[in-house]
């Protein structure tokens, strides 16, 4: 588990900056919600803290260490996105070859007896089908891609875990199923996790702390209940009251 700290960070994209001068410290092992209209910069975030993009300015920390210069897997971190990123030409899981769950294991060029422990582990916390192994990406409803892509995270077992709205086309009875899945793999990993989400009920049913972000700034920070009961700004108020709307009647009782 690692605390992530960052310190005074901005990102350009071209000419629009789209992060600015971000501060903010996720503890070791929190499972933290970034929740935010579309455009305001959260997968832009997860992608400095991940390693994908550097920052113009600022510091990333893991830990007491700066991380700016470090790749995603010198960082041990996975990012599941929200289109799920699964190879489409390959099966969910091979013995032998390339699959979508072993990809990872092949490129570290384990042994297959190892390869295989690990795959078999993921596969029995995660409770994957074996009626899934042989099928590709195409071939599965939106649950299962996101089962298979969590699978893959899991492989290598990752310090960070990062999640792009992976939950945002699927239907209701699927996104609970798939909620109870990333809790517990953020709980049996002993992961610090970082979910981002422009639902505020997600985000409420999932985080510990979470943050609401605009225009590539974090607006307000802190738990479910201090955003409900104190609302920084006409901004959140107006997130707050679209979700007492929602659940109108839970509310009133």
């Amino acid at each position: 588990m690692k605390k992530i700290t960052l310190s005074g960070v901005s990102k350009f994209l071209g000419s629009e900056k789209v992060i600015r001068d971000v501060n903010l410290e996720v503890e070791s092992g929190e499972f933290f919600v970034i929740i935010g209209p579309t455009g305001c910069g959260k997968t832009t975030f997860l992608k400095l803290v991940a390693g994908l993009l550097s920052p113009d300015n600022g510091e990333i920390c893991f830990d007491e260490e700066v991380v700016n210069n470090l790749t995603p897997s010198e960082r041990k971190v996975r990012m599941i996105f929200e289109d799920h990123a699964l190879y489409p030409h390959l099966k969910v899981h091979s013995e032998e070859g390339y699959s979508n769950l072993n990809f990872p294991l092949k490129m570290m060029k384990l042994g297959l007896k190892k390869i295989g422990k690990r795959i078999i582990k993921i596969i029995d916390r995660l409770g994957i089908s074996e009626k899934l192994f042989n099928r590709k990406p195409g071939e599965l409803s939106e649950g299962q891609k996101q089962q298979v892509a969590l699978g893959r995270a899991l492989t290598i077992p990752p310090e960070v875990l990062l999640f792009d709205e992976p939950l945002r086309d699927m239907d209701p009875q699927t996104r609970n199923e798939a909620r109870s899945e990333i809790l517990k793999a953020h709980q049996d990993f002993s992961s610090t996790s970082i979910y981002v989400t422009h639902d505020l009920a997600e985000g409420f049913s999932l985080g510990e702390r979470v943050a609401i972000m605009k225009d590539g700034k974090f607006i307000q920070t802190g738990s479910p209940e201090e955003i409900l009961s104190s609302p920084k700004n006409s901004f959140v108020e107006s997130f707050v009251e679209s979700y007492r709307e929602t659940y109108r009647e839970a509310f009133d009782t």
